[in-house]
């Protein structure tokens, strides 16, 4: 049947695309080595495409990564930041529809720096839009997931002895609730990360571990991030947005399904509007 319907043809080209795309990530990365043969990581995603590539031409090491490998690899960093930045785009979506004076302010600032081109929201333009980016941190902050780590030497912990190999899971989740730190920790405040320089990749600010810390932190980081500000961005731009059957915000129900990731437990449904439609006319 997928053969008949065309879904074969169409997951190959698919893949066919994607797979020459990940050729020229790592091509790229290759024409980039200094004279010293180091190569240069410029980013968070070309830092682990430098390292793989780097151990990849280790000669010390055991197992030999081939470029299928390094494809593989990526791919995989890929699809898990794709999964986490669909959840956390429903739940920012979510919150901006419990707060309508938040959702108009987002929107505002979209609109105003893509203006009325009627294109897709690109990264360039995200650049320029701050009050996006608070919003996407606070989402984070608020529906943050459960982080497993492993010891790997025995330790001791505010009087509690954690053998080595010990599973370990920090609540994230409860950390960047904590009413000690945040002010308002319970409530949905984009506007506290406004030049606050708070930075969420854990070098700096352990009261906000969205994507972990320290040599085990999220590598997927980079992909998802981007992936959450542009469909978010494009979703507030391109569209407005009303909740079904005359429900109100306040009948919008947030609970959680607790997990390593924290689902919505009632998947969001909306009405949207194209908000451009009225403009053209």
């Amino acid at each position: 049947m997928d053969f008949l319907t065309g879904m074969s043809g169409t997951l190959k080209r698919t893949w066919e695309e994607l797979d020459a795309f990940l050729d020229r990530v790592i091509e790229d990365r290759l024409t980039m080595k200094d004279e010293d043969d180091v190569v240069r990581g410029d980013s968070d995603q070309h830092f682990l495409i430098d390292r793989l590539i780097l151990a990849q031409e280790d000669d010390t090491l055991d197992v030999k990564l081939s470029k299928e490998d390094l494809k593989a690899i990526l791919l995989d960093m890929f699809i898990t930041g794709t999964d986490s930045a669909a959840m956390m785009t429903e739940w920012a979506m979510a919150e901006l529809m419990r707060r309508p004076e938040e959702m108009k302010k987002a929107q505002e600032e979209v609109r105003r720096v893509v203006g009325k081109k009627m294109k897709l929201v690109v990264e360039e333009d995200i650049q320029h839009m701050d009050y996006l980016k608070c919003i996407i941190k606070e989402t984070l902050r608020l529906h943050g997931t459960i982080l497993p780590r492993e010891a790997i030497t025995s330790a001791t912990v505010n009087g509690y002895h954690i053998p080595a190999k010990t599973r370990v899971l920090i609540n994230a989740w409860a950390i960047q609730r904590d009413p000690e730190v945040w002010d308002r920790a319970e409530e949905f405040v984009p506007a506290r990360f406004l030049n606050a320089g708070i930075d969420f990749k854990g070098h700096e600010h352990h009261e906000f571990l969205p994507f972990g810390s320290g040599r085990r932190s999220c590598p997927g980081l980079s992909f998802a991030l981007a992936t959450l500000e542009l469909a978010t961005a494009n979703l507030l731009y391109w569209f407005d947005w009303e909740l079904p059957n005359g429900e109100t915000s306040e009948q919008l129900d947030m609970s959680e399904i607790f997990g390593v990731d924290i689902h919505k437990k009632a998947p969001l449904l909306l009405v949207p509007t194209l908000h451009f439609l009225i403009a053209v006319e």
